[in-house]
């Protein structure tokens, strides 16, 4: 056990890492940052959003949409390489989001 871990456990904190958090919103890092561009606010608000939306009826969607708009954006703007990430991470969010299937 390292000096902070134990220091921790004195104090009877938990210190999430940002990595804890998006890998407990069940989305994966580069969806969570589609959502934080898309909304424009930091990574861990993004997280946030993106846990919740995941489990409202309609969340799924709005993320595939989210990402759809940010591919958009980035199309008009002439990012090739981003719309490439964009594109990926649209496919994987569609893999493994089934009700994700239509906007």
């Amino acid at each position: 056990m390292s000096h902070r871990e134990s220091m921790l456990a004195i104090h009877g904190a938990i210190m999430l890492t940002i990595q804890d958090c998006i890998e407990l919103s069940g989305l994966s890092e580069q969806e969570i940052l589609a959502i934080a561009e898309h909304e424009h606010v930091p990574e861990m608000i993004a997280v946030e959003l993106g846990n919740y939306l995941v489990q409202t009826p309609t969340g799924e969607k709005r993320i595939k949409a989210m990402i759809a708009d940010d591919m958009r954006a980035a199309r008009e703007r002439g990012d090739h390489a981003h719309v490439i990430r964009l594109k990926l991470c649209l496919r994987h969010f569609l893999e493994h989001h089934a009700g994700s299937t239509s906007v």
